[in-house]
């Protein structure tokens, strides 16, 4: 018996409407297919996605680790999206078709998301034209307030990518006076001009710390590099009694501490990572707040803009951080 189907013979074709979403098919190989657009169940809502920003925390998955399963979901590792509103599901009150957000869903390298009614903030309407990943922004005021900075403090931060550079500015708007560590001296000329007393190189940070801190060392240190030998630069700058707060993602493997150096000095260390989407949301409010009173501006980090059939490109830029990049972000004609 022949068992080849002719088209539209035996099966029913799909008829629901269809959408362009990205999906890692294999280590560093992205594939973008025509998959059904999603629909909104009760209390959630669909966002018709501007754009989405390129984590630094996509980068270990999509090299393709032992732990990474393929292919992803549709839109999969895509959490900073930001878009309108495009339908809501029963029982959404809050929001309405039009509106303009930012979101914590998980799968917004698509031209359609979808999630929580409780998972999106709504943008004021000075903001509706303009980029706004509200994750990483609400992700780095979370780390400042795990970090209890206090006004008058001086502090260090140890790596300036996008979420450090955010980090230095909020701690800044704390009240802190703020030693920025990094490799770069273009990240370094970026950390000063967001308002660090000063930017220097590791090699320098401990003759730095015993000119600016009473005791040779700093009451808080904040890690925001996800590698081995920053994170035990932050450690040795840590005063006693101080807090080492943990921002960068760790991610390629495990990591060895000095806890000798730990238990002496007695130091607080603290993941700074908000789980709990709650919290993040309104690490997220208060990001999207600061931007619209001109405190906080992030458009100038945003460095490198892609379409989303890019995106393979963009992680690429987020692997290598060549000369100029900050951050990428993948947009939606």
């Amino acid at each position: 018996m022949n068992t080849q189907m002719r088209p539209g013979v035996g099966r029913k074709a799909d008829a629901r409407p269809k959408m362009r979403a990205a999906v890692l098919i294999a280590p560093r190989t992205i594939e973008l297919q025509d998959v059904p657009v999603p629909a909104p169940g009760p209390g959630e809502v669909r966002v018709r996605l501007k754009g989405c920003g390129v984590c630094a925390s996509n980068v270990p998955p999509w090299q393709g680790p032992d732990w990474m399963q393929f292919p992803t979901q549709p839109g999969g590792m895509g959490h900073e999206g930001w878009g309108v509103v495009d339908a809501v599901g029963r029982d959404v009150r809050q929001l309405r078709e039009g509106d303009p957000v930012t979101t914590l869903f998980q799968n917004s390298y698509a031209e359609f998301d979808v999630g929580p009614a409780s998972q999106v903030v709504r943008l004021p309407p000075s903001l509706q034209d303009v980029s706004l990943p509200g994750e990483p922004l609400g992700c780095a005021v979370n780390v400042v307030r795990r970090a209890a900075i206090q006004p008058g403090q001086t502090i260090a931060v140890v790596g300036l990518g996008f979420l450090g550079l955010l980090i230095v500015r909020l701690s800044v708007l704390a009240g802190a006076s703020v030693i920025a560590i990094a490799r770069k001296e273009e990240a370094r000329m970026r950390a000063l001009d967001l308002g660090a007393s000063m930017a220097i190189s590791p090699e320098d940070a401990p003759v730095a710390a015993q000119a600016r801190a009473e005791s040779g060392l700093f009451d808080c240190v904040i890690e925001a590099t996800g590698h081995q030998d920053p994170l035990d630069l932050a450690a040795r700058l840590t005063a006693t009694r101080g807090r080492l707060v943990i921002a960068g993602y760790h991610q390629d493997g495990p990591r060895q501490v000095d806890m000798q150096l730990w238990n002496w000095r007695g130091i607080d260390v603290i993941n700074a990572h908000e789980r709990e989407p709650s919290v993040y949301i309104e690490g997220i409010r208060e990001a999207v707040a600061l931007v619209a009173e001109g405190r906080l501006a992030p458009e100038p980090l945003f460095t490198h803009r892609l379409p989303l059939e890019r995106l393979n490109e963009a992680l690429h830029l987020t692997a290598t951080r060549p000369s100029g990049f900050v951050k990428s972000l993948v947009v939606n004609p």
